[in-house]
């Protein structure tokens, strides 16, 4: 083992599903940062991060990971960097109910490559139906066009099964990328 504590971000638009992801997988009461959403216009949620969410989940071998959540809204963007420093990945989470979900892929795959080589992307709310429901095959197929190959999941973040399944894979892809073994 190279280090005994790890951190992983969890990153995307506001709504996405960050704040539940990490109280899904934490072992402890999740440091949230929680203010009223002054952007309805943006979301409809009550609440939203404007600050940093904190969990841990325990692995195998007493593997320690701090799960720390970014804030979505770009006005905070300017924190992302500093919450990053040290991470060993990103998990991204992108709203498929939203009007520009493969914009918000792109824009924070580009601005989260600065800080990892390590991202696993999460696509949420897949079971919203609206009149303008997308295919969900729109991710792989512009991953694909952009020679882009990081792992892609479907996943319900109020469920830990979900979740940590996207954390796996990204650990995985780490290892792979890293050539850690144990």
């Amino acid at each position: 083992m190279i280090l005994q504590r790890f951190k992983i971000v969890f990153a995307g638009g506001m709504g996405a599903g960050k704040t539940e992801a990490i109280k899904s997988l934490s072992e402890i009461p999740v440091l949230q940062t929680e203010a009223f959403n002054t952007d309805a216009q943006r979301h409809s949620k009550m609440e939203t991060t404007v600050g940093i969410d904190y969990g841990e989940i325990t692995l195998e071998d007493n593997v320690t990971i701090g799960l720390y959540g970014t804030p979505g809204q770009s006005r905070f963007d300017f924190i992302w960097s500093a919450i990053t420093k040290g991470a060993i990945g990103a998990m991204i989470l992108i709203d498929h109910h939203s009007d520009n979900s493969i914009q918000e892929l792109e824009s924070y795959l580009e601005t989260f490559q600065n800080f990892t080589d390590n991202i696993a992307i999460g696509i949420t709310h897949t079971d919203l139906i609206s009149e303008n429901s997308k295919s969900t095959g729109i991710y792989k197929d512009w991953l694909l066009q952009n020679d882009l190959f990081s792992p892609l999941y479907f996943i319900d973040a109020r469920k830990k099964d979900d979740v940590l399944l996207l954390l796996e894979a990204l650990i995985t892809s780490i290892e792979v990328n890293s050539n850690i073994a144990n």
